[in-house]
């Protein structure tokens, strides 16, 4: 089993985070704009999607969700999240079984220790 508390948001640095008009509308009123508004504002235009969430930086991942804390590791719009984050994993959990894959392969299930969780 994966804890998803002991995890470094690993979901949330996916290249894509593909946001429905729904999403989009839930985080509108979770900040109190408009569509329009919250579209402009956390939203940008990616091939293969016609709402896909604003990434910012991350010194782990590179580039994570906009509403990410990349101090606590955790979703700032938690109540508000879009429907891919509320649906996820569905199955499995790809920072889970990199680290499974990781451990088996040197026989350590201490390795790659998640030093960054308070």
């Amino acid at each position: 089993m994966y804890n998803c508390a002991k995890c470094p948001g690993y979901c949330c640095s996916y290249p894509l985070i593909q946001l429905t008009k729904r999403d989009v509308g839930r985080l509108a009123k979770y900040f109190g704009l408009s569509f329009a508004k919250a579209r402009k504002k956390f939203t940008k235009v990616e091939v293969g999607a016609k709402y896909a969430m604003r990434r910012k930086a991350d010194v782990h991942f590179g580039r994570v969700c906009r509403f990410f804390d990349t101090e606590e590791r955790r979703c700032t719009v938690y109540k508000a999240r879009p429907t891919i984050c509320r649906e996820y994993p569905g199955g499995r959990c790809g920072y889970y079984d990199f680290l499974a894959s990781e451990r088996a392969s040197q026989n350590d299930p201490s390795h790659i220790a998640t030093t960054w969780n308070k």
